[in-house]
């Protein structure tokens, strides 16, 4: 019997027993859309089993922050914090709908931009608003494969550190991200680095000490310069993502864009809107459901 109509969720094993309970909202919502237009709903794990029976199957899949298995299937993944969330046919941030958009500011209502930036500021980052401050320092915030240069990396990790201390003669809190495993190679050629700079320091995480301090954010695509945003610290990317509209782009010329992060003054409170509102699902929104039809849609599914 074909199952072309019958979309199957791959997901870790936590996920599975809450989308298996109905207790996962955004994963519910998700099923009801599909439901309603005559699919059948399978919930599977996502281990290497999984992956070999999948060869066989002939309808959509869904997966959670996992790059699709195939051309039949979408990834879904919070857009940074709940309740947003995007829904897209591959699992690279940078080829995602919003990040091909460009930013349209001039649509959005000021007013209710403003009060929509200050509602989640204060909700995400309420405790540590009282310590905002600039006080002299570079955050770079890393992630993992500090050695590699990646498709859609300027530069590998350890370089980017370099060309911020060629670039700015402020001190440099390099932060490890602490549910990264690294090398020991990757650990020593940081250690060296760290020797041989005065001006720069590494440590394990601190996101909530430094964010709120440093002058501005350096990083491949960290969700630590989305964070950033909600404090209006400048953001210098190294690599493609979905929020890059209102960051400094090194990619092409770092120098350019290390000459003055702090003269960059972007649009935080409409972009924040605009990401989150306009471009991602709200999940606790009653046009939610709309917006995953619309997704479902846009990455191709038949429906």
């Amino acid at each position: 019997m074909s199952n072309e109509k019958t979309v199957r969720f791959y997901l870790e094993p936590s996920l599975r027993e809450s989308a298996e309970r109905g207790a996962h909202n955004f994963i519910s919502k998700i099923s009801d859309v599909l439901r309603e237009h005559g699919f059948g709903i399978e919930v599977h794990g996502n281990g290497p089993a999984e992956a070999r029976r999948h060869a066989e199957f002939e309808g959509w899949s869904l997966f959670h922050m996992e790059e699709p298995w195939g051309p039949r299937g979408l990834t879904f993944r919070r857009a940074y914090h709940y309740p947003f969330w995007g829904l897209e046919p591959s699992g690279a941030r940078w080829e995602w709908n919003v990040a091909r958009t460009p930013f349209a500011g001039q649509r959005i209502d000021r007013k209710e931009a403003k009060r929509f930036f200050r509602y989640w500021r204060e909700r995400l980052f309420g405790e540590v608003l009282g310590d905002l401050a600039e006080e002299g320092f570079v955050y770079v915030a890393l992630q993992g494969r500090l050695m590699e240069r990646r498709s859609f990396q300027a530069c590998s990790p350890l370089e980017m550190i370099e060309t911020v201390l060629r670039c700015d003669a402020r001190p440099v809190v390099a932060a490890l991200h602490p549910k990264e495993r690294y090398t020991e190679a990757e650990l020593t050629a940081l250690q060296r680095m760290e020797d041989a700079h005065p001006r720069l320091t590494v440590v394990m995480g601190e996101m909530e000490r430094l964010l709120p301090r440093c002058d501005y954010v350096v990083t491949m695509n960290s969700s630590v310069a989305f964070n950033g945003y909600f404090l209006e610290k400048p953001a210098v990317l190294f690599a493609g993502v979905d929020f890059h509209h209102i960051a400094l782009d090194a990619r092409e010329d770092a120098e350019a864009a290390l000459r003055d992060p702090l003269a960059h003054r972007p649009d935080y409170e409409g972009y924040l809107w605009w990401f989150w509102q306009e471009m991602s699902i709200n999940a606790g929104r009653p046009e939610a459901e709309d917006k995953i039809l619309a997704a479902l849609k846009r990455g191709g599914m038949p429906i």
